[in-house]
């Protein structure tokens, strides 16, 4: 799986480094990394409130540092681990 987070200016101010920080942690807890490539990644198209995210060419909504851990376990890493 490929996972493209935003780090252009809105989703900069929106804290995106924390996000990308947060996933590479839960990547690492996991033993993730040879299946989970994270790519930082300037602007998705799709400013707004939340962090742009996409997981094989899919957006991920609602994103922010507090709901990543929540997106991740119940939406990335069952797809990663159903392979």
């Amino acid at each position: 799986m490929v996972i493209q987070i935003c780090i252009g200016s809105a989703c900069h101010l929106r804290g995106s480094y924390d996000v990308i920080e947060k996933m590479k942690a839960l990547i690492a807890a996991d033993n993730l990394e040879d299946k989970i490539t994270l790519k930082a990644s300037f602007c998705l198209g799709r400013c707004g409130e939340f962090v742009t995210v996409k997981a094989d060419g899919e957006f991920i909504e609602g994103v922010n540092v507090t709901t990543i851990e929540k997106i991740y376990n119940e939406t990335l890493k069952p797809r990663v681990l159903k392979g």
